[in-house]
């Protein structure tokens, strides 16, 4: 498939640009949650991220959609002290639409996104820490789970620290995404903000997210409160398990998504 090789072609570059000698820094993950944190991988640290199985359940007028994504992937690698290399691919996704008994069925890998994450100041996420993403997303999935166009946009992840126990976290974003009818682009922006503290060796985070497409046709907000939960164990170093709960505030969002992951660094 053109989506995997396309995976492997960027992964091989990744791979070559970080033969450097590893920099130590405390365990990061992207994962869980919708936002991204402003703390960049070592030089020459790699890192695999995973969706074990991500489930979006919703019904509104009548209709039914079951969304079951499984192997989410994200590859993360460290270019220099302040600058790693993302990749984010979705091997196979299925999505099931039930409407007034009609059943329909699409399949098939998902689109392609690449990033680059620049950190503006701490990026080991230690104290006050920002960071810059840029990042392109290459319509490389199969009909009806894929985009039909490039897009693209930047986030500015940001981490506040408020006491001793608990942080907050924002992701700002500005999107620059195709219209609904092909003819052009509009805009789209998300927020993502949440808190978060360790409770004992796990670490609990409480998240709302905002996102607004501003398409031509008729402005779309969606909005959910999000819970998440990620445990690295103490017997397995740089090895994260999470989970996260999505909730729709709103008809125009899925009434609840679900997610199980892991992170690796090596």
């Amino acid at each position: 498939m053109a989506s995997i090789r396309i995976a492997a072609l960027a992964l091989a570059a990744l791979a070559l640009a970080g033969n450097a000698h590893a920099e130590e820094r405390d365990f990061c993950p992207d994962r869980p949650g919708k936002g991204s944190p402003p703390c960049v991988l070592g030089k020459g640290r790699f890192q695999v991220e995973v969706s074990g199985v991500d489930a979006t359940l919703d019904k509104s007028d009548g209709v039914s959609t079951h969304d079951i994504a499984y192997g989410g992937l994200e590859l993360r690698l460290g270019l220099a002290s302040t600058v790693e290399g993302q990749l984010s691919w979705t091997p196979h996704e299925r999505v099931r639409t039930k409407d007034q008994g009609v059943v329909s069925t699409v399949s098939g890998a998902g689109d392609l996104s690449l990033a680059l994450r620049w950190s503006l100041r701490n990026p080991a996420g230690d104290g006050l820490s920002v960071a810059v993403q840029p990042f392109v997303v290459a319509p490389t999935g199969a009909d009806g789970i894929g985009g039909d166009a490039w897009q693209g946009g930047v986030i500015v992840p940001v981490s506040i620290p408020l006491n001793d126990d608990w942080s907050l976290s924002l992701s700002p974003e500005l999107d620059a995404r195709p219209d609904a009818d092909g003819s052009g682009r509009h805009a789209g922006y998300v927020l993502a903000s949440g808190v978060g503290r360790m409770v004992g060796p796990v670490n609990l985070g409480a998240e709302l997210w905002v996102d607004v497409d501003d398409d031509p046709s008729g402005r779309v907000t969606q909005t959910s409160f999000d819970l998440t939960a990620a445990w690295p164990p103490a017997s397995l170093k740089d090895v994260q398990f999470d989970a996260s709960a999505y909730v729709g505030l709103n008809r125009r969002t899925p009434d609840l998504q679900l997610v199980v992951g892991v992170a690796h660094r090596f």
